[in-house]
């Protein structure tokens, strides 16, 4: 055990870090966007510009995952440093690919994870925006490891990773399967089948759908990306969003919304991987995933009134309801405390 003259000590050295961590990410990431302007000057941003902030931004974010999950920080870190510089040094596309996959992996699980439990629905919509932001970054970081990629495999690949991980992250700090419940074990199978469904329904409506049926809704994707400027990606705005905002509001009152928030990656691996596609425009990439947050948000919206009016307390006080914040009161440590 510490002594009390080392806990201050210890206390400046993690705000330390952490200020560096910081500020090494928004250097990076203004690199990173510097990079992507065709009109930023050579000296600005040379050659190695690019790979320079994607390797800095896939460090930073693997000590920060590490650190807030209760693992090895200096050891993954240096682990993905080392990775990283191999993966930009050789020049090997299956290498940097790799490093691309990895990093929009990490980047999906680290928005989930950097969120804190959230009271009220305005507090569930401050932490999907900023587990969005986080994906966001991971998104510049993976297009400056400048992978070669079949986009489909590409975001599907991420995206299993991404759900595994925070699965296996979920899984401890759920408390186990044992720590699921009933309503656990409901949330998991809905949204399990969501997931399922989502997927699978562009597959098979390609093989079994009718020729009118397809150019209908096709039709429709069309116009969307004609008159609004993009289509919001289905597994984002049906899942993901609504899963990681409905998830940080259950964690105010239940563990188990650690596993709905498992599902919040559709959202964050989606943003992150929005940016791999060369034949859409940034503008149609940004858009997609802004207009898949807006409908995501309307139904996490719904799904939590319609939680609060089943699962909330009975009785004559329930008619004159109280503040949603009120029965709130399951603590977890805060935003920049490990989660173990």
């Amino acid at each position: 055990m510490s002594s009390p003259s080392e806990q201050p000590r210890a206390a400046r050295l993690h705000r330390a870090v952490a200020l560096v961590l910081a500020l090494a990410t928004l250097l990076a990431t203004a690199v990173l966007v510097a990079a992507m302007v065709p009109a930023s000057p050579a000296w600005l941003t040379p050659a190695w510009a690019g790979s320079a902030g994607a390797v800095t931004i896939s460090t930073v974010f693997t000590v920060a995952l590490a650190a807030r999950t209760g693992g090895r920080p200096v050891v993954f870190g240096g682990l993905a440093l080392a990775l990283g510089l191999a993966a930009v040094l050789l020049d090997d596309d299956r290498l940097s690919t790799g490093a691309a996959v990895t990093t929009c992996a990490i980047a999906a699980v680290l928005g989930v994870m950097t969120t804190v439990p959230a009271p009220r629905f305005r507090h569930a919509v401050r932490e999907c925006l900023l587990a969005m932001l986080v994906a966001a970054v991971g998104a510049l970081a993976v297009v400056g490891y400048a992978p070669v990629v079949a986009v489909a495999r590409f975001e599907y690949a991420a995206f299993a990773l991404a759900l595994a991980g925070a699965f296996v992250l979920v899984y401890r700090l759920g408390a186990g399967l044992h720590g699921l419940g009933r309503r656990g074990v409901l949330v998991v199978v809905v949204g399990a089948v969501v997931l399922t469904g989502t997927l699978l329904y562009a597959e098979l409506l390609r093989r079994y759908g009718t020729q009118d049926l397809v150019e209908s809704l096709l039709d429709g994707v069309r116009w969307s990306r004609e008159e609004l400027g993009a289509f919001p990606r289905p597994v984002e705005s049906v899942l993901g969003v609504p899963a990681l905002v409905w998830g940080c509001h259950m964690r105010a009152r239940r563990r188990q919304g650690w596993w709905l928030c498992a599902f919040g990656v559709a959202a964050t691996a989606a943003a992150a991987s929005s940016l791999v596609n060369p034949m859409i425009t940034l503008t149609e990439a940004v858009l997609s995933v802004v207009y898949g947050v807006v409908v995501g948000l309307v139904i996490g919206f719904l799904v939590i009134r319609l939680d609060l009016a089943l699962t909330g307390p009975r009785g004559r006080r329930t008619r004159a309801r109280a503040p949603e914040g009120d029965v709130a009161v399951r603590p977890e440590p805060p935003r920049g405390a490990a989660l173990l």
